[in-house]
């Protein structure tokens, strides 16, 4: 089974892009979509109703904004979002039920310049751990992906010194990631990648993707007992369209 997960950037934009054919092509049995910046009835239908795949979308309030969403082939058996307004009001997280695993597709808040927004961003990274938490304690296999928005350690972009005080590289939110994998979750990419120049998003000025100067930011970590049937995790910069690309994991 393979799970990919990618900020699309407005998915109006995407499906200009070709994203309906790519999906259709790719090998991605669930695809989970973060900033889709549209309601449902803002999409055409050919959109909606990709054929082989189940569509899901968790939309924000605010038209044009935020918002996620779901591909998967197999049909879920439900679909949640966190269950708090601060945060589905934005149409943040899409929880996704199947019969093996329970996907928690996640678009982290931004901490914005001067982190104008980095108290509501630590209150969300400490929903998603509590609510993680809560669904491993009823016996769920978890896959929590996205843009979390993080660059975690120094190797995980290209400037670190130079972001230091930067929204995605403050300590307040670094330490929201030390507080996920201390807590027992697992950085899949980090299991089969040590090196770096490994980067999810590309800032669209100064050819920043042409010169790989990027960070990685968006994931997928699972619970330490899910770890093993984790097979292979990889990031796909050769797929353009947004300013991230997608990245994936492989299960057995």
């Amino acid at each position: 089974m393979k799970i990919g997960s990618w900020n699309v950037n407005g998915i109006r934009a995407v499906q200009k892009k070709g994203f309906i054919d790519w999906l259709q092509s790719s090998d991605f049995d669930i695809l989970a979509i973060q900033e889709t910046k549209a309601h449902p009835d803002q999409l055409d239908e050919a959109l909606i109703s990709i054929e082989g795949f189940h569509s899901t979308f968790m939309s924000a309030e605010k038209k044009g904004y935020s918002g996620t969403a779901l591909y998967s082939k197999e049909k879920p058996q439900s679909i949640e979002s966190l269950g708090n307004s601060l945060f589905d009001s934005e149409g943040r997280v899409l929880i996704a039920k199947f019969s093996r695993l329970t996907i928690v597709n996640c678009y982290f808040p931004n901490s914005q310049d001067e982190g104008k927004r980095i108290d509501y961003k630590i209150e969300f990274c400490d929903a998603i751990l509590d609510k993680c938490a809560t669904l491993v304690n009823n016996g769920e296999n978890v896959v929590l992906c996205g843009d979390f928005n993080i660059a975690h350690y120094p190797i995980d972009l290209a400037r670190p010194k130079q972001n230091e005080g930067n929204p995605g590289y403050l300590p307040e939110e670094r330490n929201g990631m030390d507080k996920l994998i201390k807590a027992g979750w697992i950085d899949t990419f980090r299991m089969f990648t040590s090196e770096g120049n490994q980067y999810s998003w590309w800032s669209y000025r100064f050819s920043a993707r042409e010169k790989n100067i990027g960070w990685r930011i968006d994931y997928h970590c699972v619970n330490k007992a899910f770890a093993e049937q984790v097979i292979d995790a990889k990031i796909h910069p050769e797929i353009e369209g947004s300013d991230h690309c997608p990245v994936s994991i492989t299960l057995k």
